[in-house]
Formats: C-alpha cells, sequence, structure tokens
C-alpha cells in the first residue's frame, strides 16, 4: 500500500513539473490553442502556424542523432519566430540546427540562445519551470487597462528569462519592470513584437 501511495506521489509531481515547464501544451495540444485564440492578438492562422512550425522543428531535433545526444534543445515558437534555449557541448551543432529550422516555411527569425555547457539536470529543469510559473503569475494584476497576461510567452533557462509577445511599449515596460524583481531572476531577453498605442 506504501509503495503505491509513493509511486502516486510521484507521477503527480511529474506531472506538476511537466505542466510547469509547458510541456502541457503537448498533451492538451489542439483544446488549449482553442480556448487561447480569443485572448492571443495573433490570428487564428498564425496559431495554427505557429504550432506547425513547432512539430516540425520538433521532428528535426528528434532526427538529428548527433544533436540528441550532445544538446538539450527548447522550442518555443510564436508569431513566426522561433526560439532555440537550453545547453549543448559546442555551439557548432546548434548553429547547424537553427540554420535548419531557419528553412521551414513561414519562419521569420529564429533567436539561438543556446549556451555552451552540460546538458541541465532534473533539479536545473524543474527551478527553470518554477521560475517560468512565478514569473507568469506575477504578471497578473499589472495594473494595466484591458491588459492580458496570457499573450505573453515566458520562457527560462538557468535563470534566464526570455519574453516573447505582441505588446504596447507600454506593455512591454511594465511587464519587464515586474519580471526584473522576480526571485530567481538573472537576466530578461525581451523578444516582444510592439504594436501601436
Amino acid at each position: 500500500m506504501q509503495r503505491k501511495i509513493v509511486a502516486a506521489r510521484n507521477l503527480v509531481i511529474g506531472l506538476l513539473a511537466l505542466g510547469l515547464s509547458g510541456c502541457a501544451a503537448v498533451v492538451v495540444g489542439g483544446a488549449a490553442a482553442t480556448v487561447n485564440v480569443a485572448h492571443d492578438r495573433r490570428t487564428a492562422g498564425t496559431v495554427v502556424e505557429d504550432q506547425e512550425i513547432q512539430w516540425r522543428a520538433m521532428g528535426m531535433r528528434r532526427d538529428d542523432r548527433e544533436l540528441a545526444q550532445k544538446s538539450n534543445v527548447n522550442i518555443e515558437v510564436f508569431n513566426l519566430q522561433v526560439l532555440l534555449t537550453g545547453q549543448a557541448e559546442n555551439m557548432e551543432i546548434v548553429e547547424a540546427f537553427a540554420q535548419r529550422v531557419a528553412t521551414i516555411p513561414r519562419v521569420r527569425n529564429v533567436f539561438n540562445e543556446v549556451s555552451v555547457g552540460a546538458q541541465s539536470t532534473f533539479s536545473e529543469s524543474t527551478a527553470d519551470a518554477w521560475l517560468t510559473s512565478r514569473v507568469k503569475t506575477s504578471l497578473f494584476g499589472l495594473g494595466i487597462e484591458g491588459f492580458d497576461p496570457t499573450r505573453v510567452t515566458v520562457t527560462s533557462s538557468q535563470g534566464s528569462v526570455f519574453l516573447m509577445g505582441l505588446l504596447t511599449p507600454t506593455e512591454a515596460d511594465a511587464v519587464v519592470e515586474r519580471v526584473r524583481f522576480v526571485s530567481g531572476v538573472k537576466r530578461v531577453v525581451k523578444l516582444f513584437e510592439y504594436l501601436d498605442e
């Protein structure tokens, strides 16, 4: 009986870690996208294209044996722009991967933010997932009329927080100012695209 309780607890912890890291989007897939489109400033077509780009990039990553063995590259796509984060043994394999991703139809930019170093451990990945969750939560109650925090895509890697979204300059400045003071944030990287006020 005790063994079943421990196994169930470990399963719940694992699922929480996946959910916090954004992997839940892969599990929930289209349902989550349908809900988010109502709040998203991207067109429904762009949301679908972003998902297709992400799936293609993930397929490229899976099929590249050297990349799989020597790196842990994470892929985030927003408004036809691709963000690569994580760690790799050398930059050459990541740059080659980034160039291949850039050939996917409709990709406008590839931001290669992968660092050279040892692959992150489970505890480091969990810490990044927890940091992402804290940053997302911090954006509620920002005090800007009509601001929807779900319009900001947050990715964390070793204390660096990457922010993507379609925001006004006022929204972007307020978001960055809030995120800078979240415990555990070492660096904030703005990858916003700006809308008119």
